[in-house]
């Protein structure tokens, strides 16, 4: 393999195929509900990333239940980690999370569970009821960063700074049993090539466990397709995708799980980019370009140096004290 992938991670640590099983917790976000903002970031119409059979009217139970059945008949799989997707799934009281995780928990052929937040989304009681959960099993915690620029964040209204991410992963780091997944996307508007090799530098200096990488989509319901029909911003070409994720790779360590390189927005949603592709198809695309250039995870990994108490990036300096 030219890079270290989720499903050769998860066969090594369980020595059998384990299925991701997506759920939803009926989550919000603050920057949704007012506490940080109305909105959302200017991309996100969550109906673009939520798998079918997903809803939050559906106990958790129900849910793992009809996507257990029906991953067990597709692909033969008798385990499964239980991901929390849609929104940020620690945004509750902690009573609440942790009666949802353990009813996920629950499940006899569950064996781990994946929660994706924001940075922001994580206080000190969560994560010491989550490192209290991975002494009982594989726990993967997804903070979304996309980017580590602050002016990127600022203008696609994260609604969080670069360094309220670094705070919030040092402190997630030092916790026993969580593994940090981080996610990113490739493509943001007026990000030039350098900017986005700078978040994969950023984060293979800081050793996360996992990365996620994304190429944006501009979506039906959001401010980003006003913009994008307007001729504010292009979009990476395929081509320029493919090297994107290709150079990214050589930067990350040898033991980043990557969990993602691409992701497929459902059509009726998806203005751009059309790149006609399947799940299978693109992967097999991908491969045969990594073969084409001889493209190996690490190839050009070195310690970068990036963080001490600052970040060195394109823009200058970013202070994360």
């Amino acid at each position: 393999m030219r890079y270290y992938s989720f499903g050769n991670y998860l066969k090594k640590i369980f020595g059998e195929r384990v299925n991701k099983v997506c759920v939803d917790g009926g989550f919000t976000c603050p920057n949704r509900d007012g506490f940080k903002g109305r909105g959302g970031c200017i991309y996100c119409n969550n109906d673009s990333f939520k798998p079918k059979g997903t809803e939050p009217r559906k106990s958790i139970t129900q849910q793992l239940f009809e996507g257990i059945e029906y991953q067990k008949k597709r692909y033969k799989t008798k385990k499964f980690i239980v991901y929390f997707q849609p929104f940020s799934n620690t945004y509750d009281r902690i009573e609440n999370l942790e009666q949802l995780y353990l009813e996920a928990l629950s499940h006899p052929d569950v064996v781990g569970l994946s929660i994706g937040t924001r940075p922001d989304c994580i206080n000190d009681n969560i994560l010491d009821m989550l490192e209290e959960l991975a002494q009982k099993t594989h726990l993967w915690v997804e903070y979304g960063l996309q980017s580590m620029h602050d002016k990127t964040l600022k203008f696609i209204n994260r609604g969080h700074t670069v360094r309220d991410f670094h705070n919030t992963y040092i402190k997630t780091r030092k916790r026993l049993g969580i593994n940090v997944c981080v996610h990113i996307i490739h493509g943001l508007p007026f990000e030039t090539k350098d900017m986005m090799l700078d978040t994969v530098k950023y984060l293979a200096d800081i050793k996360i466990d996992g990365i996620k990488i994304h190429q944006l989509h501009v979506v039906k319901n959001t401010i980003l397709k006003k913009m994008y029909l307007e001729g504010q911003f292009t979009l990476p070409t395929l081509d320029e995708y493919l090297d994107l994720i290709a150079k990214s790779l050589e930067l990350l360590p040898p033991n980043v799980v990557v969990q993602r390189l691409f992701g497929l927005g459902p059509q009726e949603l998806l203005i751009a980019p059309d790149w006609n592709l399947k799940k299978g198809e693109f992967n097999t695309l991908i491969n045969r370009y990594f073969d084409k250039i001889n493209c190996y995870q690490a190839s050009k990994y070195e310690n970068f140096n990036m963080i001490s108490n600052v970040i060195q990036c394109s823009e200058g300096v970013i202070s994360v004290n």
